[in-house]
């Protein structure tokens, strides 16, 4: 859909009227590049291709080493402008292997010269592994890039969804990506897995099928979905949980002995313990992510993609506007508003200092744009609370050993 953005939130705020009572906005801290629009899968639950918004097939497909270079000096002018001592630089796509070493290097080294040799870079890229050859390989060695791959578990459930064009599976391609990645000489780029949950591949099976490449850190991904287009199995309002209880199985497999860092669970566990909250799907902490498309676009967080036609495009273009234009749209604001940006329903529920409303692009509703509660609700409230009595039964216990000892 096309949605009427003027008249729903965040739309509707009043940003002079916040900055009068003290608001400000925080500088953003992560950079996604989209150096490559197309893919060489065609995953059917892909939020960039299959979902509201279709503005890829107006894009070029490969960034512009023109754009790539003004891209670099529009983060330097802004980190210099904040005096930010670090900053990420996420090479993604599309496929962001497709847009070849030459660009690549061409962007990482330009973003490191404009930020200066003071300020610490942290550059990443999350691939679908297929391309992730040792050539790769050894660039990324060379300039320091670490690598996040998208795998679902074991072939049959990878294979559900993230095939080539033809039809043809893609985990074998992306197992002997993870191979040649997992070797000693690589090992220390391998930044984690990212799973997207589908509630028929079973939870255990799926997390032992990641677990088994050994992986510094597992994300578990719930399927971009709004109250308009609801993801698989989730009928807004309904009061059943099954990607709660899918998650469940999983933690208390998990939780005994966690061995594979999942951070979902350390999240919420984290949040629970009073820390602030580091992952934009969780928490109140201020989101300050933005992304740069391969036509030099500035635009807001791409799974806002899933909601309408535009939800993530800012007007603003690399060649001609700054990162801090960016700071004061609503679709910025709200994000950095904490407990202001959430709904009556959500200000009055004793998680939301956890939940946060759950990811800000699960939120949309026509009508009510991005002021309601995630269409996961039940769920994100019913995993959470488990994780609470879990962890509180624990301390329990441990100071019920203590007393008696």
């Amino acid at each position: 859909m096309v949605g009427p953005p003027e008249v729903e939130w965040p739309f509707t705020l009043d940003i002079p009227e916040l900055m009068a009572v003290g608001w400000r906005p925080n500088p953003f801290r992560e950079f996604v590049v989209k150096v490559h629009s197309r893919c060489d899968l065609a995953c059917d639950y892909c939020y960039m291709y299959e979902m509201a918004d279709q503005s890829w097939r107006d894009r070029p497909r490969r960034m512009s080493t023109e754009i790539a270079r003004r891209t670099a000096m529009r983060i330097g002018e802004h980190v210099r402008s904040h005096q930010m001592p670090s900053v990420a630089l996420i090479l993604h796509g599309g496929e962001p292997l497709l847009a070849g070493r030459e660009l690549i290097t061409e962007l990482v080294c330009a973003t490191h010269a404009a930020v200066g040799p003071s300020v610490q870079l942290d550059v990443r890229v999350q691939t679908n592994g297929v391309g992730l050859n040792d050539s790769y390989l050894r660039l990324f060695d060379d300039l320091d890039v670490h690598v996040g791959v998208s795998l679902d578990g074991g072939a049959e459930a990878h294979d559900r969804h993230r095939r080539f064009a033809g039809g043809r599976g893609s985990y074998a391609a992306v197992a002997a990506g993870l191979d040649r990645l997992t070797q000693a000489p690589y090992r220390h780029l391998f930044s984690g897995l990212l799973c997207t949950i589908d509630l028929r591949n079973d939870p255990i099976a799926t997390y032992k099928a990641l677990a088994e490449f050994d992986p510094p850190r597992v994300d578990f991904l719930l399927p971009h979905g709004t109250w308009a287009a609801p993801p698989p199995g989730r009928m807004p309002g309904a009061p059943y949980t099954p990607y709660a209880d899918w998650l469940i199985a999983v933690f208390d497999h998990w939780y005994p002995a966690p061995a594979t860092p999942v951070r979902l669970f350390e999240e919420i566990m984290k949040l629970l313990l009073g820390a602030d909250a580091a992952h934009e799907m969780l928490g109140l902490s201020p989101t300050r992510i933005v992304v740069i498309e391969t036509d030099g676009a500035i635009e807001l967080a791409d799974n806002l993609k899933v909601a309408y036609q535009g939800a993530a495009m800012t007007g603003l273009h690399v060649t001609g506007n700054s990162m801090d234009e960016a700071l004061l749209l609503p679709g910025v604001v709200a994000r950095q508003l904490g407990e202001r940006s959430l709904c009556p329903q959500c200000r009055s529920c004793d998680i939301r200092r956890v939940c946060g409303a759950g990811l800000y692009a699960h939120r949309y509703r026509p009508g009510t744009g991005f002021y309601s509660p995630s269409v996961y609700c039940p769920d994100l409230i019913k995993l959470i609370g488990h994780i609470r009595k879990t962890m509180q039964a624990d301390i329990d216990a441990r100071r019920g050993k203590q007393a008696s000892g």
